[in-house]
């Protein structure tokens, strides 16, 4: 069996480590300040769900993405049963198994997610998207809390589903007309904008109104709800961890923010947090968690 000073792990951390830095920054330099081991941990598990996405978002035909995503679900599964593949993944999320409480349940959930995209379908309301929003994210709050908040991660199941919930509807506020213009995506509920007398030729010609503001606004007011509970919960969490995780939720819910100041105008790469702000975030958390 590996251990974390075997050369081999090492190099497959390392690996791991390489593609949450490529992909998410904000998170690999919050996730970085935990303790090796639990850094380590963070970006396995991250890896495994940058894979699971990569299979539905990037480019090639429906029937090779669907053969993909059932290839690594298939992986899981020897994974599952101990007879995981020698890729630098596998062996990564084997020691994290071994050294942490871990259920499995939401990496299969996670898959479940991705598949979701490939037959999309806009959430008919509410329920419909805080649904989808468990499988891609709420599922990721589950893989970390055991290695996060190691003594009550049992107790902290809701929360952790209720923070990635909110992270992900901050992502579908973000990106809501390049999810329409990059893949036919449109995220928001569809009984929200019958109500607000939103249309798909609007969404589609990414028109920013009144009733687009409130339909945003709206679902923006649930994110924020389920960030506080998050924070009133934190005493809970690991005290190695909870300045890194409660950097990592204020960073996300600062997104709402900018784009509100950016004139819903809901393209990703318009609405970026920057360095200045991300700064003042961190050394604010660390007084906060301090005290």
């Amino acid at each position: 069996m590996l251990t974390k000073q075997s050369p081999q792990l090492k190099a497959d951390y390392d690996f791991c480590e390489k593609v949450i830095k490529k992909h998410s920054k904000s998170f690999y330099y919050t996730f970085k300040q935990l303790p090796e081991p639990k850094a380590n941990a963070v970006f396995a598990i991250y890896a495994f769900c940058r894979f699971a996405d990569n299979t539905v978002d990037q480019e090639g035909s429906l029937s090779s993405k669907v053969e993909k995503l059932s290839q690594l679900k298939f992986e899981l599964e020897l994974f599952e049963k101990g007879q995981e593949l020698p890729s630098p993944l596998w062996r990564a999320l084997r020691d994290v198994f071994n050294r942490y409480d871990m259920d499995i349940q939401p990496f299969y959930d996670q898959l479940k997610g991705q598949g979701m995209d490939l037959q999309f379908k806009s959430p008919e309301n509410l329920v419909g998207l805080e649904q989808y929003s468990y499988y891609v994210a709420g599922t990721v709050g589950l893989m970390l809390i055991p290695i996060i908040a190691s003594e009550n991660h049992l107790n902290l199941k809701e929360v952790a589903v209720d923070l990635g919930i909110a992270m992900q509807i901050t992502n579908i506020l973000r990106d809501v007309f390049e999810d329409v213009q990059k893949y036919q995506r449109v995220y928001l509920p569809v009984d929200l904008m019958i109500e607000q007398h939103y249309t798909d030729e609007h969404v589609q010609t990414c028109t920013v109104n009144q009733s687009f503001i409130n339909i945003w606004e709206y679902l923006a007011t649930i994110a924020e709800d389920k960030y506080d509970l998050f924070e009133k919960s934190l005493y809970q969490f690991d005290m190695d961890s909870k300045r890194q995780v409660l950097s990592a939720a204020r960073v996300y819910r600062a997104i709402l923010n900018v784009v509100r100041k950016n004139g819903y105008q809901c393209f990703g790469k318009n609405n970026k947090v920057s360095t200045a702000v991300i700064g003042e975030i961190i050394r604010t958390t660390q007084m906060d968690v301090a005290n």
